[in-house]
């Protein structure tokens, strides 16, 4: 962290010189709230918007005029005792200079691609910044990917360039020379690496004056790759528009103010970290805060809560789950006022239990990395236990038969966001390089999210399941493909396939039946299973590896050779049910 400290005072020789002109941006701000934030009216579809320009400077104007208090913008700790804090002034001087570092050293412009895989670290937000200063498309990932999820997300999206670790350094130039679109990498290392530009000296030599550029709202900002069912990960590509969202004045979700301390817990190659990291609490001009946690670690979570003056968090539920399994003395935190969950559904049971331990209720969140934040229960409404909430505004939320058609309340049906005659802002832009997929997913005047709701006569939204195939374990998406075709790299398998488990701590969990090649029927089964379990970890990420396997003589297939995942999921329900 030493260099952080370098950058922190070299940032004090500049700040002098470094103007921002920001009266004409402030200009274009229909409303401004009690609490300061710019807003705009709900509908408002402005031309130009830029999350960095238009709040993230907007802020800092605030701090010099001395209307922001003296809580940091972002607050990044770790287990062992290092500490940064950064102000919006300094956020914008050090995002000012990744910018620079892309365009002048990378020779990056605006549209290109840049894959973003680091863990939770603070160049993760400079270099986040830095890209929607400069109009460069960011890709967030995951640290748990392999060589092969790299190369696969490398390739279909062309990136031009990517900022990493040393610990996946050698992963990435294991495939580079298969990635020819692929010109620079940066490194975020105490320590150099061949062939890799050293990221942090580049922003300690760059300069803090940059000119952001004037993006219209419905330019492309960030891919998110999303799992499915069939084939591997698709890039859902997103606008600047979904960072404006945020700005709207319905957006009561959180009702977050510049005095409050927000934690959220997402892995940040997921869309929920760019969502409760970035621009939920830095559009109210709240504290961001980070916690390396590179494991989640119940006992330090715990500590955290006790130790900062964290007043609001956000996490998928099975953290909750960790937290309230393990013995602690007391779960009544000082600073603590309000708790979020999204990324899978929380029980009830969950939920009641949470709040006799904390005296806090836990508010459920839903989204796709297609639409963002969908629904969610808002910060001081009814909480209905089970329900996911209700639609958030501009989004209108619906329940659809497979034709579009609208059901009414009380009736299964899968969730529709309406995208006609107009397109909501926040709703993704399509799925890059797959148009058949992207017309797939619209029905009638409505984009199927494909998941399986009812809506209740208040307008709660009741999640019941998935209207395909994706694992949901403790907030990873996993799509059946990917591990499929990792478990089809070893020669005991001759074929498998791959379904949720439920499980009392994830949710759910990876399973695999698996039909053993003629030569591995006499091995050992549970020595098999270990084997096929590390293998699976070794080819691609670690969390989608199965922590149930099953060994069949055969699969359950449709008249066209489909397999019928349907029925083994209804399988394994039925077994764990009588457990």
């Amino acid at each position: 962290m030493q260099w952080l400290m370098r950058l922190r005072v070299l940032w004090g020789t500049h700040k002098s010189c470094h103007a921002f002109h920001l009266a004409p941006r402030t200009l274009r701000f229909q409303s401004v709230s009690a609490t300061g934030a710019p807003r705009w009216n709900d509908h408002d579809r402005p031309e130009k918007f830029n999350f960095a320009s238009d709040v993230l400077d907007y802020w800092t104007q605030m701090e010099k005029e001395g209307k922001r208090g003296p809580n940091p913008a972002l607050w990044w700790v770790n287990s062992q005792g290092n500490e940064v804090k950064w102000s919006f002034r300094e956020l914008t001087d050090f995002t000012c200079r990744a910018a620079n570092v892309f365009t002048q050293t990378c020779g990056l412009q605006q549209g290109d691609r840049l894959a973003l895989i680091l863990p939770r670290v603070p160049e993760w937000w400079l270099v986040a910044m830095g890209c929607i200063r400069t109009g460069i498309i960011f890709m967030p990932g995951t640290t748990q990917m392999k060589a092969k999820d790299i190369l696969y997300r490398l390739k279909q999206s062309n990136a031009h360039s990517i900022v990493t670790t040393d610990a996946l350094a050698p992963e990435v130039d294991s495939v580079a020379s298969e990635c020819p679109a692929l010109k620079t990498k940066l490194l975020v290392s105490d320590h150099g690496r061949e062939g890799w530009l050293d990221f942090r000296s580049l922003i300690q030599s760059a300069s803090p004056d940059h000119t952001c550029i004037k993006s219209k709202t419905t330019d492309p900002m960030v891919i998110f790759f999303t799992s499915g069912t069939t084939g591997f990960p698709k890039m859902a590509k997103h606008s600047h528009g979904l960072s404006l969202r945020h700005s709207f004045p319905s957006r009561k979700l959180l009702q977050l103010k510049a005095s409050d301390v927000f934690w959220c817990l997402s892995d940040p190659g997921w869309i929920l970290a760019v969502m409760g990291a970035v621009f939920e609490p830095w559009t109210a001009g709240s504290t961001v805060f980070i916690h390396h946690l590179p494991q989640f670690d119940p006992k330090v979570i715990v500590e955290t809560l006790f130790k900062y003056p964290i007043t609001q968090c956000i996490a998928a539920p099975s953290v909750y789950r960790m937290i309230l399994q393990e013995n602690f003395g007391s779960l009544r935190f000082p600073t603590l006022e309000h708790c979020t969950t999204g990324g899978e559904a929380m029980l009830p049971e969950e939920q009641e239990k949470w709040r006799q331990r904390t005296g806090l209720l836990v508010h459920q969140v839903y989204g796709q990395s297609e639409t963002g934040l969908t629904c969610g229960t808002l910060r001081g409404s009814q909480v209905k236990p089970g329900s996911m909430g209700k639609a958030i505004p501009p989004f209108d939320v619906q329940v659809i038969d497979d034709e579009g058609n609208v059901l009414p309340p009380n009736t299964e049906g899968n969730l529709g966001i309406r995208i006609k005659p107009t397109k909501p802002i926040g709703l993704f832009m399509l799925y890059e390089n797959d148009p058949v997929k992207t017309a797939k997913v619209e029905c009638g005047d409505f984009y199927n999210t494909g998941d399986k709701v009812t809506i209740d006569e208040e307008g709660y939204i009741w999640f019941l399941g998935r209207d395909d195939d994706i694992i949901n374990a403790s907030g990873y998406r996993i799509g059946p493909a990917e591990v499929e075709s990792a478990l089809a790299e070893h020669p005991a398998v001759a074929e498998s396939a791959v379904v949720s488990s439920p499980d009392p701590i994830r949710g759910q969990v990876v399973k695999a039946f698996i039909v053993l090649t003629p030569q591995f029927l006499s091995h050992d089964p549970d020595q098999l299973a270990k084997e096929l379990q590390e293998h699976v970890k070794a080819v691609t990420a670690p969390y989608k590896y199965p922590r149930k396997v099953e060994f069949v003589p055969e699969l359950p297939k449709t008249i066209t050779g489909k397999i019928k995942r349907s029925e083994l999921r209804e399988k394994e329900s039925s077994q764990m049910q009588r457990q």
